[in-house]
């Protein structure tokens, strides 16, 4: 079973090991991602603060300058540690044990705006860039369905497949087999703040008891959910959790 997971636009700063592009999920992406990164550093470099402000989704000056850097020369970590925002804080990987993390990094796929398709413990820079905003003249969601959803279809082709992306991220790829994605809701609504967090509940409790499939998931009890509904239309499975309190 893979787990696909989207990104937060907020970063942990640091890092100790080197960025290498090479390194990342699908070799064959190289040369796409080199070019959009360039065509990101092109921008920075050009320092135009109405650009990277839309760019960044910022709109004070000191916060937009600070992400003006080199980053192909920055210190790495794993993405799933990068990553900040709820569903990461509520994932807290850091606090897992060995066994938990070692099942995040063998099993999550991250969306990432600026680098793609990502294993949760590919190593990657700190950066900034807003979910849908373009990189000069690349729609970054069309450029990374184009490249990398054939290659997702073909990774993915023998797992079972667990969803926990927010909508948007379907633009980057959306599985033409069966999988099956989750929706919470509570008091009868559908919740999005609340969504995000229990996103990383459900994703921390999957990786503590090492589920394998998604028969073994469904009989995972996660505190505070209950399962309300399971409905399917087409390929996608929907499991309606209502949030008890």
């Amino acid at each position: 079973m893979k787990i696909l997971l989207a990104p937060s636009e907020t970063k942990r700063c640091g890092g100790e090991a080197a960025f290498r592009l090479d390194n990342l999920l699908f070799p064959e992406l190289l040369p796409y991602r080199t070019k959009l990164l360039h065509s990101y550093m092109n921008i920075l470099q050009k320092g135009d603060i109405q650009v990277l402000s839309n760019m960044f989704g910022l709109k004070k000056e000191t916060d937009i300058r600070s992400h003006i850097r080199d980053i192909i020369h920055e210190p790495a970590m794993k993405a799933v540690e990068r990553y900040t925002g709820v569903a990461f804080d509520h994932l807290d990987y850091n606090t897992l044990d060995i066994k938990a993390q070692t099942y995040i990094d063998s099993h999550v796929i991250l969306n990432s705006n600026l680098f793609g398709f990502l294993r949760a413990d590919d190593l990657i820079p700190e950066y900034r860039l807003k979910q849908g905003a373009p990189v000069g003249e690349i729609k970054v969601e069309k450029f990374y369905h184009e490249h990398g959803a054939p290659l997702m279809e073909e990774y993915l082709k023998s797992e079972e497949i667990l969803d926990l992306r927010a909508g948007f991220y379907d633009k980057f790829y959306k599985p033409a087999k069966p999988y099956t994605a989750l929706k919470f809701v509570k008091n009868g609504k559908v919740v999005s703040h609340w969504a995000k967090a229990y996103r990383g509940i459900v994703l921390r409790e999957i990786a503590k008891a090492g589920i394998e499939s998604l028969d073994g998931f469904m009989k995972l009890p996660i505190d505070g959910l209950s399962v309300q509904e399971i409905q399917t239309k087409k390929n996608k499975t929907e499991i309606i959790y209502a949030i008890e309190y």
